[in-house]
């Protein structure tokens, strides 16, 4: 079994896994009221749905559990170990999750990010700044700075903290930087045109412009970090920028190659992309002076939702249209990535290695391809693998106390599920 700690990865097996708001303050409310709304009969016994009270609140919040589904705020469950082993998404939430709601309780906080993202990546070069204003703009919805917020509130509370302190808001801009930096060059390295359905920065500056936007944000960010004074911080999210070259390197060295199997998915999943989630939630939770049996918990929500986003990005790869996606469908198999879909189908389907082998070398091989894909059960056990880290994702929140930024949390995980319902 593969155990993925903040300090060291041991490869040798399938499975990544391991065993006051005052800016806020009317966001809150009218997420408390939402919650208030909400109507759940208090049931005794094990495994039940409780009713607690929240020390710094008058609100009511449901305890989550692992054994019921129940909806939430935000319209998704929190029970999703509860969802059927055939995994029938679509059962599990009858409303779909709006990013813009799970969210909220920290607009405030992601808009004051905004306004600072601006002037720190834009004081000493308009070209670079223009550059990065065109992935800003490009419709992302701040994930990684949200969580920032989300867990720095949930566990600040636990530590009865009234407010974020600056550590937390710069670690939120640290992160979003660091993410637009890896975007930027992942961008080049892969040729891509298109980014969420605009043109990325190679396409419009040239690549020499891109590569150098990146490398600024990348340095910069570096700096920022420093100033933060932590050494665990520092070398948490120095190890991110180390794994982001890891896991190009990874992918670079195994295109097209059909051996490639699950565990080496999962690595390298590990390091492009849930990485930097982990040490976002890890980073805030250190931030709030909570104790290591915490902070190693939020780190292990941050890798194991980043490893189910990315398998849920994979599944859609195949499952969206160029329109939905922002760029065409089967972009990573054209390529040669072979993702979780791919190589389950593998498994069951000896043409598609051959089809694959052949690096799509006959007219339509691609769409045929991308059929036996489909065909041959891959997507619906990439779901169940998606799920999989989802629960897992979803354990590690039990160690904080109930709270609308926990539910947040714990949606953000539903949400994530719900694209591929």
């Amino acid at each position: 079994m593969i155990s993925v700690t903040s300090k060291s990865i041991d490869y040798a097996g399938k499975n990544l896994v391991s065993c006051g708001c005052s800016s806020n303050a009317n966001t809150v409310r009218s997420y408390a009221a939402r919650v208030n709304s909400k109507v759940w009969g208090r049931r005794g016994g094990h495994g039940a749905a409780n009713f607690v009270c929240c020390k710094s609140r008058t609100i009511q919040c449901r305890v989550s559990t692992m054994k019921t589904a129940e909806p939430t705020v935000n319209g998704g469950t929190h029970a999703i170990q509860g969802i059927p082993t055939g995994l029938d998404l679509k059962s599990y939430s009858e409303t779909p999750i709006s990013p813009s709601k799970l969210f909220e309780v920290v607009a405030d906080d992601l808009q004051t990010l905004n306004k600072n993202l601006q002037s720190i990546v834009g004081a000493e070069n308009p070209v670079l700044m223009s550059a990065a204003e065109q992935i800003f703009s490009a419709g992302g919805k701040r994930m990684r700075p949200a969580l920032v917020f989300l867990v720095s509130r949930a566990t600040a509370e636990l530590l009865g903290l009234k407010d974020l302190t600056v550590k937390h808001r710069r670690l939120a801009e640290i992160i979003e930087m660091i993410h637009t930096a890896s975007l930027i060059h992942d961008d080049v390295l892969d040729e891509s045109d298109l980014r969420r359905g605009k043109e990325t920065v190679h396409q419009m500056f040239g690549t020499r412009v891109a590569v150098l936007a990146g490398d600024f944000m990348f340095a910069q960010s570096s700096w920022y970090l420093a100033n933060l004074e932590n050494i665990e911080v520092i070398k948490l999210i120095s190890q991110v920028i180390k794994d982001f070259a890891s896991g190009e390197i990874k992918q670079a060295s195994s295109l097209f190659d059909c051996d490639v199997e699950l565990d080496e998915y999962l690595i390298k999943s590990y390091y492009k992309t849930a990485s930097l989630i982990a040490a976002s939630t890890k980073g805030a939770a250190i931030f709030s002076g909570a104790d290591r049996n915490i902070t190693e918990k939020m780190f292990e929500y941050g890798k194991n939702l980043g490893l189910s986003f990315q398998v849920v990005d994979d599944i859609l790869d195949f499952t969206q249209s160029a329109e939905q996606l922002g760029k065409p469908a089967g972009t990573d198999l054209a390529k040669g990535n072979l993702t979780a879909p791919v190589i389950f189908a593998l498994e069951k389907e000896p043409k598609l290695r051959d089809i694959i082998e052949s690096e799509f070398s006959e007219t339509s091989s691609l769409d045929e391809a991308i059929k036996l894909v489909k065909s041959c059960g891959g997507i619906e056990r990439a779901q169940e693998l998606a799920k999989e880290k989802a629960d897992l994702a979803i354990q590690s929140l039990q160690c904080l106390p109930p709270s609308i930024f926990r539910l947040a949390l714990e949606d953000m995980v539903a949400y994530n599920l719900q694209r591929i319902a």
